[in-house]
């Protein structure tokens, strides 16, 4: 199955769908974004990332930034932050240049690596793009934390590129479907720049319920 470009899903929005699926909705379906400290200095760092002034060339190594990408196999478009293009023996031809390069693609994150992975499948996806785009195979990239200056190499194993699959495939349902789906509040709600909007939905949810639980329990007696 291969997508329109009419039914293209935001690559970034991988990782607001990992995070929490009811935030994915609020933002890419109903249209709902509030700003909070995380989300500025990510947007401040992903602004430098994509300087077109801060263009570079290192010896045998081409540096891309904002490069835009898609899939008509996932259905989604986006921009890599940066892309590396490596001269080797073995790798794809670039217009405009007589070698081959290997790709590299490198996601930069305001602050340091996260025990959950949302971070790995939002570069999986990048680099899922690019294989398609360039008719190749990539087995790894990395990802530039703000907080610790430093890269984390990810190696696009079959289990990521399986999860990036099946998260899309989700997330199309519920697009077309237009459903922002329920969930549990946890301490990560605390953190989330949509929580002034989505708590109070929830906590109203949360106390019918109960309401109307105490009334069977009180037609039980």
């Amino acid at each position: 199955m291969e997508y329109t470009e009419e039914e293209y899903l935001m690559i970034s929005g991988i990782q607001h769908f990992k995070f929490c699926r009811r935030q994915w909705a609020l933002i890419h379906i109903e249209q709902q974004w509030e700003e909070n400290v995380h989300t500025v200095v990510g947007e401040l760092m992903h602004k430098k990332a994509h300087d077109p002034y801060l263009k570079e060339k290192r010896k045998d190594t081409l540096i891309v930034r904002a490069l835009p990408v898609s899939s008509r196999t996932l259905g989604i478009s986006g921009e890599c932050d940066i892309v590396e293009f490596h001269k080797c023996e073995d790798g794809v031809k670039l217009f405009g240049h007589r070698d081959l390069y290997s790709i590299y693609p490198v996601e930069y994150k305001k602050g340091k690596p996260k025990k959950s992975d949302e971070d790995i499948l939002q570069l999986t996806a990048q680099a899922m793009c690019l294989e398609e785009m360039f008719s190749t195979r990539i087995e790894e990239g990395a990802i530039f934390y703000g907080e610790t200056r430093r890269r984390e190499q990810v190696y696009f194993s079959s289990e990521l590129r399986e999860e990036v699959e099946n998260m899309f495939s989700e997330m199309h349902e519920y697009y077309k479907k237009n459903y922002t789906p329920k969930v549990k509040k946890t301490k990560a709600c605390q953190s989330c720049s949509l929580k002034n909007l989505c708590l109070p939905k929830l906590e109203k949810i949360v106390s019918v319920k109960k309401y109307m639980s105490q009334i069977f329990e009180e037609d039980r007696k």
